[in-house]
C-alpha cells in the first residue's frame, strides 16, 4: 500500500506554494502581464503553470511546515519579492511613457488625450504611440522568455528562506525613480531639441517680421516638425530602447540586497 507521510506531504506543499507565490506576484505587477487587459483567470492559469515548470528545477526549499508562523512569514516574504521585482520592472518601463509625454507637451498635443482602458485614466495620443511600439519591440525580442528565464535565475540569486531582505532593497527601488526620469529624458531628447531649434527660429523670424502671425503659423509647423523628427528617430530608437530592456531585467534581480549586506 502507497503510504506518504505528513512530512513528505508539507515537502511537497513548500515545493510549489512558495514559487507560486512569488511568480504570481510579479506576475501581478509586471508592465506585461500585469496589464489589465490580461483577464485575472488567465494570469492565474500562466503563473501555475510557470510554477510547475520551474518547481522541479529549483534548489531545496527551507524545510518548514507551510502552516506555521515561520511558513506563512516565508510565504508574506516571497510575495514581496515578487512585487518589488516586478514594481522594478514596471518603474524603468515607465520611463517609455514619460518620454512619450514630454515629446507630446513640447508639440503641443498635451491636451490630445484619449481614455486608455488598461490604465483607466487619460494618456496623451504620442505616449499612447510610443508605449505602443516600445512593447511591440520588447515582444519582437522576446521578452516574455526573458521573463520566465529572469523569474527561473531569482530562485537561485535570491534564494527561498526565511531571512528577510535589507532595508536597501527597498532603498533601490525608490532610487529607480530617478532612471525613470533620466532615461525619459534621454529618449525624448532628439524631439525636444528639434522642436527647441523649431521654436527659436520661430522666435527669430516673428522679430524680423511682426506682421506675421505667429500663433497661426507656429502651432501647424511645430507640430510638423515634431512628427518628422519623431519620425527619423524611429529609426534609431531601437538600441536604447534594448538597452533599457536589459536594464529592466536586470533591475528585477539587483534591487534584492540580502540582511547581512
Amino acid at each position: 500500500m502507497l503510504s506518504i507521510t505528513t512530512a513528505q506531504l508539507e515537502a511537497w506543499i513548500v515545493a510549489f506554494a512558495y514559487p507560486l507565490t512569488r511568480i504570481l506576484a510579479f506576475i501581478a505587477t509586471s508592465p506585461l502581464w500585469g496589464s489589465a487587459g490580461i483577464p485575472r483567470r488567465t494570469r492565474l492559469i500562466l503563473g501555475i503553470g510557470l510554477a510547475m515548470a520551474i518547481a522541479p528545477a529549483l534548489p531545496a526549499m527551507p524545510v518548514v511546515a507551510p502552516g506555521s508562523l515561520a511558513g506563512l512569514w516565508i510565504l508574506a516574504q516571497q510575495m514581496l519579492i515578487g512585487i518589488g521585482m516586478g514594481f522594478a520592472a514596471r518603474i524603468v518601463f515607465a520611463a517609455v511613457d514619460l518620454a512619450g509625454e514630454f515629446i507630446g507637451a513640447q508639440m503641443g498635443l498635451g491636451f490630445a488625450t484619449a481614455y486608455d482602458p488598461l490604465s483607466s485614466s487619460q494618456t496623451p495620443v504620442i505616449g499612447e504611440f510610443i508605449g505602443l511600439i516600445s512593447f511591440l519591440l520588447f515582444l519582437s525580442l522576446n521578452g516574455h522568455l526573458m521573463y520566465v528565464a529572469t523569474l527561473a535565475q531569482s530562485f537561485y540569486a535570491i534564494p527561498v528562506s526565511a531571512t528577510p531582505l535589507a532595508a536597501a532593497s527597498w532603498l533601490n527601488l525608490v532610487e529607480l525613480g530617478s532612471k525613470m526620469f533620466s532615461v525619459g529624458v534621454l529618449l525624448s531628447l532628439p524631439v525636444v531639441v528639434a522642436l527647441m531649434i523649431t521654436n527659436i527660429a520661430l522666435a527669430v523670424l516673428t522679430r524680423a517680421a511682426p506682421q506675421l502671425n505667429i500663433f497661426a503659423l507656429g502651432f501647424p509647423l511645430t507640430m510638423l516638425g515634431g512628427f518628422i523628427s519623431l519620425a527619423i528617430s524611429m529609426n534609431y530608437l531601437g538600441t536604447p530602447l534594448q538597452a533599457l530592456y536589459e536594464y529592466a531585467l536586470s533591475a528585477t534581480l539587483g534591487f534584492a540586497v540580502p540582511a547581512s549586506q
